[in-house]
């Protein structure tokens, strides 16, 4: 049996650093504080030029909830195709109707201007009224997987969700666990869902190297980054893991 670790990245730096860790994947976002959105096309043609591992923008014009205007679509569609030219290998999106419901008809779209890069639906899932239905319509839209919690705010809580929808998907389509993995909850998560793709962040807070600061400025220089020592752990703990199964079988 195989895993993938998937690592959200914010900046450039936290993207270098996953990938000298072992990451399988890039998730790459801006605006943390909003739970990403689409980070700048120099960001994305620096990223793509520096890393070799699968890279994956996140494709979202702002925060907020998942039900987009006809102008916000059309920036997405551009995003996308920037995506495609700049030589990601996927995209990350995700869409819901009024009433929560995968709007089909959009995803399809963004999905076919997409090919041939990997589609994933994101935790816009986590807002849907129904996961069984919604697992069912993305599969039909062509995504490749998708990043669920299981309709929690943690993907331990949401554990029991997640393992069905595995069980549903029944190899359809990848379920990738996600939000607050690390290295002490990342096998009993593997362990509970029959997930093998895992996503994570690994922050930990970046410290400022400016010598100057204004006193009477307040505002908080520093920044998140992804820790290379949390991702190493995970993917130490995924290894042990998977090769154990991979043993278990041969016997």
């Amino acid at each position: 049996m195989t895993f993938r670790l998937e690592i959200c990245c914010f900046n450039i730096q936290s993207a270098l650093v996953a990938q000298q860790a072992g990451a399988h994947r890039v998730e790459l976002c801006a605006d943390p504080a909003n739970g990403g959105t689409t980070p700048s096309m120099g960001v994305i043609k620096t990223a793509r030029s520096r890393i070799h591992i699968p890279l994956y923008p996140i494709i979202r014009p702002r925060g907020g909830d998942f039900l987009f205007s006809q102008d916000e679509i059309d920036i997405m569609k551009q995003d996308v195709l920037t995506c495609k030219q700049l030589g990601c290998d996927g995209v990350v999106v995700g869409l819901l109707g009024k009433e929560g419901t995968v709007d089909k008809k959009i995803l399809s779209m963004i999905v076919q201007t997409a090919y041939p890069m990997g589609v994933t639906f994101h935790r816009a899932f986590d807002w849907s009224s129904n996961p069984f239905e919604a697992l069912e319509d993305i599969i039909e839209c062509g995504c490749e997987r998708i990043l669920t919690s299981g309709q929690q705010p943690v993907a331990m809580q949401g554990s029991g969700l997640i393992n069905a929808l595995v069980r549903q998907a029944n190899n359809r389509i990848i379920i990738m666990a996600g939000s607050g993995l690390n290295s002490s909850n990342i096998a009993a998560l593997a362990n509970t869902t029959g997930c093998e793709e895992f996503h994570a962040s690994a922050r930990m807070k970046w410290i400022s190297a400016m010598q100057f600061h204004n006193e009477a400025m307040h505002d908080d220089q520093s920044t998140v980054q992804a820790d290379p020592a949390e991702i190493t752990a995970m993917l130490d703990i995924l290894k042990n893991k998977f090769s154990s199964k991979d043993s278990s079988t041969d016997t």
